[in-house]
């Protein structure tokens, strides 16, 4: 197995003498590391798989990983083998030790929209940058392992102080709610082990060894997490590259990578520098933008795959010619090279960049998929409509609970369900169940139980015509009887209203289609009813955020998304001063430099997501607000090596060259045409 990995790999996965750093360059095989080493642990080290976790940032990785792992080990057992994200590690802990933190083991996982709406409460505002700043300014706090309590200590201005006191509110709402955050999933876990040896040495034990995978994109709690589980032994292989480290913005830190080298003094550091995916040039270039960078630790990339075209480098009118330009470009390659249009991809700093490029695209029918955009299902007015549903369907679904009696407001206020909560959670039922309880309506005034008890009688009526009508009829008496639309337009913008009100009778149509007795086709089938189209619903929208499988078609990303990914080749876009770097982080630079630094990263990601070829765009003139800006080319494409680079439309340039070059260019298509 070990001989089809190169020198530096061989090491890393034969390396069990304590805690290892395995540098790994962008395209210099790191999956394969850690597969092959699960394989090595089980295989001649002794380890059984339910001693082994191996850490990931996203599914789809963890799901790529588990693919390759029962590859290599064909018909052997991996039963118990944890490959898993962080997040859904913490998850796994918590579900086994809720106990201990005075949580019922079904406690709830709030997203992000509804934690939002937790914030807009407590602060009792609808201004969407104050509420999103609070929410941002709760996570990093919790990313930082830092409680409402520290919080409070260390404010240092009014807004971070009445922060901190949101902060606390907004623990105590979840507690009462048995309900948790994305970000307590890792939080939770490190309070559970410093305050429970018995539950870390339990972990300790079960976990024997742990591989870690983006080690740079760790934050202090993640960080924290991993320190507790391996403990004095460091069994560990932390996997990362520093050159890639590009979500400081949300909590993680690149220092974490140097720490190790602090905390754990026998820690051997492996470095990964020979690429398989990119060719020399591209590798140059990379190399070279990275260099401007002060190190942490020193590499550089190589491949053996070739020489490969010049870097384009092109300068566009305006938007519009940017984007006309690339698409017929695109184009004319394909024609030339007999690729699929899956080979490409464009890749901008912004989501917004991404519109005029559509258009463009859509008008030539070349097909092309989005990532980073928004899920249908995501929408909070659709949210706000399935919580219903779910509800519905189970009723024993907390968060479902809190979302339907909520929104719109029913006159059951956040004293009653945190008495709710509490109540539920001592006697071990869902909040459904709590508000028939005797004892609990004795506690309650007279006012708040009618609310309470006339919205879980509605609920019941609900569920005895969901199994009974037509879906059609109920879904319409529910929206009236909530008065949704009335909701909207009191709590929106009218546009806004009218947007989302659209979303609403959209997805309502889509879920009477469904429910009919004939199919799309004509087809007889039996009618579904509410309850059966529910659970469609549910899984409809965890599936949506599964990859699809490969469509040919022109990939738009932002380079956040593309971080990992690969394609033949790429067109970076809007490559100026003010979009990469981004305006934010040059007005920054004169204080904090590593803000221009991480956007210098971003622009390494870029290039090394290109495989055989780079084009470079940016825009002479923009429009901004309204109004048409000069802009400048971006400080990353002058760090460009200049022999690699051949420029385009720049008035620095020799005319004659690109001349010459569109000329051989337009004779090879002229002779393909010939031929054919």
């Amino acid at each position: 197995m070990l001989n089809s990995l190169n020198s530096p790999q061989r090491e890393a996965v034969k390396y069990l003498d304590g805690p290892l750093l395995v540098l790994a360059g962008a395209g210099s095989g790191k999956t394969r590391v850690i597969t092959q080493k699960i394989n090595y642990l089980i295989d001649e080290a002794g380890y059984t798989p339910k001693e082994i976790a191996a850490i990931t940032f996203t599914n789809k990785a963890a799901r790529e990983m588990q693919d390759r792992v029962a590859k290599l080990m064909q018909g052997k057992s991996t039963k118990g083998l944890t490959i898993a994200t962080f997040h859904s590690l913490g998850l796994q802990m918590l579900r086994a030790e809720a106990a201990l933190l005075g949580y019922k083991p079904q406690f709830s996982i709030l997203d992000s929209s509804d934690s939002y709406k937790i914030v807009a409460d407590i602060l009792a505002s609808t201004d969407k940058q104050i509420i999103c700043k609070t929410q941002w300014q709760i996570s990093a706090w919790k990313n930082a392992f830092i409680n409402a309590d520290q919080a409070k200590a260390q404010a240092d201005e009014d807004l971070t102080l009445a922060a901190a006191k949101v902060y606390q509110l907004y623990q105590q709402t979840l507690k009462a709610y048995q309900a948790v955050d994305f970000d307590d999933l890792i939080k939770l876990p490190v309070e559970l082990f410093e305050q429970h040896e018995s539950a870390l040495n339990k972990w300790q034990r079960k976990l024997q060894y742990l591989l870690i995978d983006e080690y740079q994109d760790t934050n202090a709690c993640q960080y924290k997490l991993v320190k507790m589980l391996t403990g004095l032994r460091g069994q560990f292989t932390a996997v990362g590259d520093d050159d890639q480290a590009i979500y400081g913005w949300r909590g993680a830190d690149v220092e974490n990578l140097r720490q190790l080298t602090d905390d754990f003094s026998k820690l051997k550091v492996i470095k990964l520098e020979q690429n398989y995916r990119s060719t020399v040039r591209i590798l140059r270039a990379a190399n070279q933008v990275i260099s401007h960078n002060p190190k942490l630790f020193e590499k550089k990339l190589w491949s053996d795959l070739g020489t490969g075209d010049l870097i384009q480098v092109s300068a566009a009118m305006s938007e519009e010619a940017e984007a006309e330009s690339v698409i017929m470009k695109i184009q004319a390659h394909k024609f030339e090279h007999r690729t699929r249009f899956l080979d490409y991809a464009i890749l901008y700093r912004g989501n917004h960049q991404a519109r005029i490029f559509e258009q463009q695209l859509r008008q030539h029918k070349i097909p092309y998929s989005i990532s980073g955009g928004q899920s249908f299902f995501d929408k909070a007015e659709i949210k706000d409509l399935v919580s219903y549903l779910r509800l519905i369907a189970n009723e024993d679904d907390d968060p479902a609970f809190i979302r339907a009696a909520t929104t719109p407001k029913k006159g059951i206020g956040n004293t009653t369900l945190e008495r709710l909560g509490e109540f539920a959670s001592r006697h071990k039922i869902s909040l459904f169940a709590a508000a028939f309880e005797a004892d609990f309506q004795s506690e309650l005034g007279n006012k708040q139980l009618d609310d309470l008890l006339n919205f879980c009688a509605y609920i019941n009526k609900l569920q005895q015509r969901a199994v009974r009508d037509p879906a059609n009829e109920v879904l319409d008496d529910l929206l009236n009887s909530i008065q949704y639309e009335a909701f909207l337009y009191d709590s929106e913008e009218p546009r806004a209203a009218e947007g989302k009100w659209a979303n609403v009778l959209d997805f309502v149509g889509w879920l009477n289609k469904k429910g009919e007795a004939s199919d799309e086709y004509g087809h007889q089938s039996e009618a579904k009813n509410l309850l059966e189209l529910t659970q469609m619903v549910s899984l409809m929208s965890m599936l949506e955020g599964q990859e699809a499988g490969e469509v040919d078609a022109v990939k738009l990303s932002t380079l956040h998304a593309a971080k990992g990914l690969e394609f033949g080749h790429v067109f970076l876009i809007g490559v100026e001063e003010g979009i990469l770097p981004h305006r934010e982080s040059v007005d920054l630079a004169a204080t904090d430099p590593t803000k221009i630094e991480e956007e210098r990263r971003l622009m390494y990601v870029g290039i090394t997501r290109a495989q055989k070829s780079l084009n470079i765009s940016w825009c002479k003139k923009r429009k901004r607000a309204g109004e048409m800006e000069q802009c400048e080319p971006s400080r990353f494409i002058a760090e460009l090596p200049k022999d690699d680079v051949r420029h385009f439309g720049n008035p620095f340039n020799d005319p004659e060259i690109s001349k010459d070059f569109g000329k051989s260019k337009m004779a090879n298509i002229k002779a393909m045409l010939a031929n054919k």
